[in-house]
């Protein structure tokens, strides 16, 4: 089958942790011997990146006339996607492109648009597709939960102490790790104030953002900006918790690859996480209230390291049963053309 890719998040040479979720459910369904062209954005910024995105996507489809083509984001890559030719539209909805949808009556009409066109529409957990619908009820009946998935080879469980002793990183006692976007979103202050109430260990934050200099500087937090995803596995070796205590997570990748690496996480309760973090994997907090990020983290030091049930808890979430689960998608889109010819 050939497919057409179109995202408008894809890692990039000056980018390498940018949409890593969408080159991994990639990877898997090559490996699953499909052919697959891609119109994507690998850099981050440029008042032009979405035009040349349409424009690339019109150019990619007419070289490759793939037999279906798979968006990652509802607009602009879906709704690009989808006046772009003939070949019928499976688009997962991550997030953000659903936010948008309900904060402007402009996204919401795009929104609408792509839903339509497509043959069917994929949301990354029950949360985020119940947000969905609430602004496009049409998006219900040809809706399904898939997430993306992670890689149970790359992440499992490792020894800490050599993964500390590779990266340069060695907390004085637990060792906490942040993923993600230094933003409001993901509450890094509030786990910072939480974390330095704590009296003992070490707080990792792997990513960048405009509250980087917020948390420069400050007694056992290390900043180690933003890495290529093959190293991520490594930084959640080195650590005994990971933590995403988002103010709202659609899905939250971060948490699901600590846990296949048997790590114990601190998860929101606010979005994906609590339909995958199981009692005795991790701890969900309310995201909004500082006594309960702080306790989090307290409960979780507590758990098992390595964490079995952590692991146990991913093992349906392998990205190549994620992929298996697409390329049906896929494969009945295809099928749609093919009648309708």
């Amino acid at each position: 089958m050939r497919i057409l890719l179109v995202s408008q998040m894809y890692p990039g040479h000056d980018t390498p942790d940018l949409g890593s979720f969408v080159a991994t459910l990639e990877h898997a369904l090559e490996a699953r011997g499909h052919e697959i062209e891609r119109a994507v954005v690998d850099r981050r910024g440029g008042r032009d990146r979405h035009a040349r995105l349409a424009l690339d996507v019109l150019q990619t489809a007419h070289r490759c006339r793939p037999d279906v083509v798979y968006a990652h984001f509802l607009v602009p890559a879906g709704l690009l996607a989808a006046l772009a030719g003939r070949a019928p539209l499976v688009v997962t909805a991550h997030g953000q492109d659903v936010e948008n949808a309900r904060r402007s009556r402009t996204v919401r009409r795009a929104t609408q648009l792509t839903v339509r066109r497509a043959h069917a529409v994929v949301a990354v957990s029950a949360w985020l597709l119940a947000r969905l619908v609430e602004v496009v009820p049409e998006a219900l009946a040809k809706s399904s939960v898939i997430d993306c998935g992670v890689d149970l080879d790359r992440f499992a469980p490792r020894d800490a102490l050599a993964a500390r002793d590779e990266l340069g990183w060695s907390p004085a006692g637990t060792g906490f790790l942040c993923l993600g976007s230094l933003s409001e979103r993901k509450n890094v202050l509030r786990l910072a104030r939480a974390f330095e109430q704590r009296g003992e260990g070490g707080l990792a934050f792997v990513g960048d953002g405009p509250l980087r200099p917020a948390l420069a500087g400050r007694p056992r937090i290390h900043l180690a900006g933003a890495v290529p995803h093959e190293r991520v596995a490594a930084w959640i070796a080195a650590a005994d918790v990971v933590c995403q205590p988002s103010l709202a997570e659609p899905f939250g990748l971060s948490t699901l690859e600590g846990l296949a690496s048997g790590r114990s996480v601190v998860a929101t309760r606010v979005g994906g996480p609590p339909e995958f973090v199981p009692p005795g994997a991790g701890v969900l907090v309310d995201p909004d209230d500082d006594d309960a990020v702080r306790a989090g983290l307290d409960e979780a030091a507590l758990l098992p390291r390595p964490n079995l049930e952590a692991r146990r808890a991913t093992e349906t979430h392998d990205v190549r049963r994620q992929a298996e689960r697409v390329e049906e998608l896929l494969l009945r889109a295809a099928a749609s053309r093919d009648r309708r010819a």
